[in-house]
């Protein structure tokens, strides 16, 4: 799954598009600006921490680098999606960088990279499938309903982020 690298170089970011790596995640469809993911992983030997917070999953190991693993699902309290025949292959994690740290993220599927105009992009109503409007920075109307575009720099405060350093993770 690391076409997301040759993604990236294609994908360059002008003032009028904004390119989105989009996944599901429950029922909904959510995105996250390209440059903000780092790799897309399959789900494999994670070692939970104990006393972590809930939404916490574990740590697994990339290369070296120890890597903290959140389930959004848990965070936002959200029902995993019910995957099709087939469809298991395409879930797994997103690495992000957020503020310096990298963390994984969990995903129900990885859909594909987009490119969408930044003028018809909305903004977010108060509330939208248990995420709060302070953790989504716009909606976009797709053929099929809509792409909830994530600010992964407010998904977790600084606090949240130390705590994790705290912890060693």
């Amino acid at each position: 799954m690391n076409t997301l690298k040759m993604m990236k170089t294609d994908a360059i970011e002008t003032e009028e598009k904004y390119q989105l790596v989009t996944f599901q995640l429950g029922n909904e469809h959510y995105g996250i600006d390209i440059m903000k993911v780092k790799e897309i992983h399959k789900v494999r030997n994670i070692r939970p921490i104990p006393n972590a917070p809930a939404y916490v999953e574990g740590i697994f190991n990339l290369r070296g680098a120890i890597i903290p693993l959140i389930n959004l699902h848990k965070r936002f309290h959200i029902k995993r999606a019910v995957l099709g025949e087939g469809e298991e292959l395409l879930s797994g994690f997103l690495i992000i960088t957020l503020q310096g740290k990298q963390l994984g993220i969990f995903i129900d599927k990885i859909s594909r990279v987009v490119s969408v105009d930044r003028e018809k992009i909305q903004p977010p109503p108060q509330m939208l499938s248990g995420i709060g409007a302070e953790y989504i920075q716009g909606v976009f109307q797709e053929e099929n309903g809509y792409l909830i575009i994530l600010d992964i720099d407010r998904l977790f405060d600084p606090k949240e982020l130390q705590n994790l350093d705290a912890m060693g993770i």
